[in-house]
């Protein structure tokens, strides 16, 4: 059984509707037992970063994501509140991925937000198997995490390299949202749910 983690902030529904797609039995939850019996956990995110970690809190989350020993995917801000802190609310984030989230600055070419499609790259072979650099998957965010040791997938924004998907030990995050790529994001849930 795979466990959403609802937290009062995410893309759940399009994240519930990718998991039927794929024929995944999965269980919406702030439950910490359900969570922690999990086979695999996914931590979506749509909205602030210092809204969800306050959310997160309250619902005494925190520790119990630490305390995962299975593969767990955040998504967009799902994705950032893993990392040590965020500029979006000035906020300590989970502090998993060694990382600090940060906004991206405009230029006349790329607005902010980032929005659509975009081209990733240096991809690791776990959460990417079978797949090459160059993949397009979908966008759609003001912030960025930035690159680290645990950056296992990078993209171009805005002149700015930034950190498209993080890897420390079982935890996974992707900046984009694959249950909105298409074929491309199909596989790269895929091969979470395979790990």
């Amino acid at each position: 059984m795979i466990a959403i983690i609802d937290y009062k902030c995410g893309n759940l529904k399009s994240v519930e509707n990718a998991l039927s797609r794929l024929g995944c039995e999965y269980v919406l939850t702030s439950d910490p037992e359900v969570i922690l019996s999990a086979s695999k956990v996914i931590l979506p995110g749509v909205g602030n970063a210092a809204e969800a970690m306050a959310n997160l809190r309250e619902a005494g989350l925190v520790d119990v994501i630490k305390s995962i020993r299975k593969p767990v995917l955040g998504i967009c801000v799902g994705m950032q509140i893993m990392c040590r802190d965020s500029e979006e609310g000035n906020c300590e984030c989970i502090g998993l991925f060694d990382s600090h989230v940060k906004r991206f600055i405009p230029t006349p070419e790329c607005k902010v937000p980032h929005m659509g499609w975009n081209a990733i790259g240096n991809l690791e072979k776990k959460l990417f198997k079978d797949m090459k650099g160059g993949q397009y998957v979908y966008f759609v965010h003001s912030y960025y995490p930035t690159l680290c040791q645990d950056t296992i997938a990078t993209c171009v924004h805005a002149g700015q390299m930034f950190s498209a998907a993080l890897k420390y030990e079982n935890f996974y995050g992707t900046q984009f949202h694959p249950e909105k790529s298409g074929d491309v994001g199909e596989q790269i849930l895929r091969n979470f749910l395979a790990l």
